[in-house]
């Protein structure tokens, strides 16, 4: 049985580094907070390679495409598995995705915030398959997010010991 890091190479996708925080910036709660048998990771933008935080920047549906985003949000993906990563020690140790919630800053009118998030579900099903990948979801438009962020994605998912 391939592991999701076995899933990952067979797809060609490399995890960044986790996330670091720019100098100065001071956050009063984790990136991934483990309770018992669950994993509830923060709204999370997108990060570099090197862990350094990459945006997205901006407003779907005015500087940035639905395609734009969707393919940012699979970037998000990726942020959030190296994070749990770090954290957990192996992906194989989540037996199942509980939900995502998925924040778009979005355009006066734009609608397909359900559309970008997509990007994060279908990476992760890619990843996970149906079976343990498969997770509720809400995807939602707002006007703004921190420090210009385009899109947050949070959410929660079972670990084994």
């Amino acid at each position: 049985m391939l592991t999701p890091e076995d899933r990952l190479k067979k797809l060609r996708l490399k995890l960044p580094q986790p996330t670091t925080l720019p100098e100065g910036l001071n956050l009063p709660f984790e990136f991934v907070n483990i309770r018992g048998d669950r994993a509830v990771f923060s709204g999370h933008p997108k990060s570099a390679m090197d862990g350094s935080i990459a945006g997205p920047f901006g407003v779907v549906g005015a500087e940035i495409t639905t395609d734009q985003g969707y393919a940012d949000a699979r970037e998000v993906a990726l942020t959030v598995l190296a994070n749990l990563k770090a954290e957990i020690g192996a992906l194989s140790r989540i037996t199942g995705w509980v939900r995502v919630f998925g924040m778009v800053t979005s355009a006066p009118g734009y609608s397909e915030q359900h559309i970008v998030v997509n990007g994060f579900s279908d990476l992760i099903i890619d990843v996970f398959g149906q079976d343990i990948g498969r997770h509720a979801r809400s995807a939602i438009g707002v006007s703004g997010l921190p420090l210009g962020f385009a899109m947050e994605i949070e959410g929660e998912v079972l670990i084994s010991p």
